[in-house]
C-alpha cells in the first residue's frame, strides 16, 4: 500500500490549479515519510477529465502549466516497500465517471480483484458495487474490505465524480500522519492529508469516517 498524501479542491468558481499545488508540495516535500516516488493529478475541463502523472517528486514540477479548473484531485506518493516506482502506479487512477486517490496500509488484504497494485484493487473492488449509488458502494467495499483484512493501519480514499466526492478516513495508529482534514469556505471545499501551513480554519476528520460532499 501507500504512505500517500492527498489533496481535494472543489469551487463553484475556476481557480488556478497552481495557488493550490504549490502548498500541496511543500506539505509533501516536509513530511515525515518520503513523499517523492512520483505524482499525479486530476482535473475537470472542457466537461472531461484531464490526467497528468510524473514519476519525479511533485516539488521538483512545473506546476504552472495546468491552468485553472473547478475540481482537482492531486497524490504525491510513497511508495511502500520502495516497490513499483513506476508512473503508471501513480495515483490518480480513473475511468470516464470517477477519480480514485488513496493513502493507507492494510496487511493480509484477502480481495480477488484486478490492479496493479493494492490501491488500484481497491478501487476496482468498490466500483464492483456501484448500481448507480457510490456511496452504497463505498460503504459495501469497505465493509467487506475491513473483514478480508489481517490488520487495517490507515485506509484513507477520495473518490470524485463531477457532482459528489466520496470520503472514507479510518486508521489504528499514528494519528497526527493519518488524520485527513478538511475547510469549507463558502462556495470553496479543500479536503488534504494536513492543514496548508499557516492557515486557520481546518478541521480534523474523525476515524473511521464516511462521508459524501456535493
Amino acid at each position: 500500500m501507500t504512505m500517500c498524501r492527498l489533496l481535494l479542491v472543489k469551487s463553484e468558481q475556476p481557480f488556478h490549479c497552481a495557488s493550490y499545488l504549490k502548498d500541496f508540495a511543500q506539505i509533501a516535500k516536509n513530511s515525515k515519510e518520503f513523499q517523492g516516488d512520483g505524482w499525479g493529478c486530476a482535473f475537470r475541463r472542457n466537461n472531461r477529465w484531464q490526467i497528468y502523472k510524473n514519476i519525479t517528486p511533485i516539488w521538483q514540477n512545473n506546476l504552472e502549466q495546468f491552468g485553472t479548473t473547478t475540481l482537482l484531485l492531486a497524490h504525491a506518493r510513497s511508495a511502500f516497500g520502495n516497490e513499483g516506482i513506476k508512473v503508471e502506479n501513480n495515483m490518480p487512477y480513473y475511468d470516464e465517471r470517477y477519480v480514485f486517490i488513496f493513502n493507507g496500509e492494510l496487511h493480509g488484504v484477502k480481495i480477488n480483484e484486478t490492479g496493479r497494485i493494492g490501491a488500484e484493487k481497491i478501487f476496482n473492488y468498490i466500483k464492483r458495487f456501484d448500481h448507480g449509488d457510490m456511496l452504497q458502494a463505498l460503504h459495501k467495499g469497505i465493509e467487506i474490505i475491513n473483514k478480508r483484512t489481517a490488520y487495517v493501519k490507515a485506509l484513507n480514499l477520495i473518490i470524485a465524480e463531477p457532482e459528489r466526492i466520496y470520503l472514507h478516513s479510518a486508521f489504528n495508529e499514528n494519528d497526527d500522519y493519518f488524520t485527513m482534514h478538511w475547510r469549507q469556505l463558502q462556495d470553496l471545499l479543500i479536503i488534504c492529508s494536513e492543514p496548508f501551513p499557516g492557515e486557520l480554519g481546518w478541521q480534523k476528520i474523525a476515524s473511521h469516517t464516511t462521508r459524501v460532499f456535493s
